[in-house]
């Protein structure tokens, strides 16, 4: 039997404001988005069996949402259809999820999540890898408390989990800080995804003070080892940590480069450039995406790390939250980036 990566989360729609050269006809662009989605949709793209979970309320335009996800080759049959709205967020063009940007997501179908309501064994007997994020048990207790009811049905039947490290603060809000949930929710994982700085802040991973007065790639990749190394201490079930480091110069240089510790040693990936950038949201869940992909098909590590982060970057030219790249262009872009 072909297994599925289950990917769990809030799905979102995103307004921004249109181009300049577009805004005279309609000031504002609808995306769909949200962290599982976006990678969900990237695997889909790359063939592997994808299905994705999340809440949606019993109207018209949950259902053009799903004829969307079905329309991109995700398997939809575990959507939970309840409560009465989507979660809506609004980004300023161009910008990155950790700035400009409102949520409108109270409410949500997805954020009145409580256990009982989703039926793990039946959404996971055909699942070999489940995916989430930080962002998940960051909305209230209740959808965190989901999180660890949905992974201790995946750790009962033995399937990989990873979890990527978002961290936006404007989301923990409820009382609790994320070193309080985090931790016995990562216990869980097979795979940790993120960067020295959401480890420090979700784990409380240790972290050079200094670290950008030294402000060098050997440095940063030094202490990328160094978390990865304090996170599988911590959780034991961890097998592999992935660091991406992305740093913006000015509005148009970017630099971006990443590394994953497996199998006791670090694996670092080239570095990429660009001079402009068309859209940040979405790159992280791209990595993440490229990453599973590369597991998944059982892939040697060094290329998994290369194929994820060719990945991530390609997605910073292109509009919206999902990314459109199939795995030749991908290929492609990680060919030519060597030259």
């Amino acid at each position: 039997m072909i297994t599925k990566v289950l990917c769990f989360g809030e799905l979102l729609l995103r307004v921004s404001p249109a181009p300049n050269d577009e805004a005279e006809k309609n000031p504002f662009l609808l995306y769909m988005g949200g962290a599982e989605a976006n990678t969900a949709t990237a695997l889909a793209g790359w063939n592997v069996p994808v299905k994705y979970c999340t809440v949606l309320p019993d109207n018209f335009m949950s259902d053009y949402i799903i004829d969307y996800l079905e329309y991109r080759g995700i398997y939809t049959s575990s959507i939970v259809r309840s409560g009465s709205r989507v979660g809506v967020y609004y980004l300023n063009r161009g910008a990155d999820l950790k700035s400009s940007v409102v949520y409108d997501r109270d409410r949500s179908s997805f954020s009145e999540l409580k256990r009982g309501m989703i039926d793990w064994d039946k959404v996971l007997r055909d699942v070999s890898w489940f995916n989430f994020t930080a962002i998940s048990p960051a909305l209230n207790e209740n959808v965190a408390d989901v999180c660890l009811e949905a992974l201790e049905a995946a750790s009962r039947k033995n399937i990989t989990i990873s979890v990527d490290l978002n961290y936006r603060s404007r989301l923990w809000k409820y009382g609790k800080a994320p070193i309080e949930v985090m931790p016995a929710l990562v216990e869980h994982c097979d795979l940790v995804m993120g960067n020295i700085w959401s480890a420090n802040s979700l784990l409380g991973t240790s972290i050079d003070d200094n670290i950008h007065e030294k402000g060098t790639k050997e440095a940063y990749l030094e202490q990328a080892r160094a978390t990865s190394l304090e996170i599988m201490k911590k959780f034991p079930k961890c097998k592999s940590v992935a660091n991406t480091f992305r740093f913006d110069n000015d509005q148009q240089n970017l630099l971006y480069y990443t590394s994953l510790f497996t199998d006791g040693k670090q694996l670092n990936s080239q570095e990429f450039r660009t001079k402009g950038v068309i859209d940040r949201s979405g790159s992280g869940d791209c990595f993440m995406a490229g990453l599973i992909y590369g597991f998944y098909n059982k892939h040697n590590t060094q290329d998994i790390v290369d194929y994820a982060t060719a990945a991530a970057f390609g997605k910073l030219q292109e509009q919206g939250d999902a990314t459109e790249q199939d795995v030749f262009g991908v290929t492609k872009l990680r060919t030519e980036n060597r030259k």
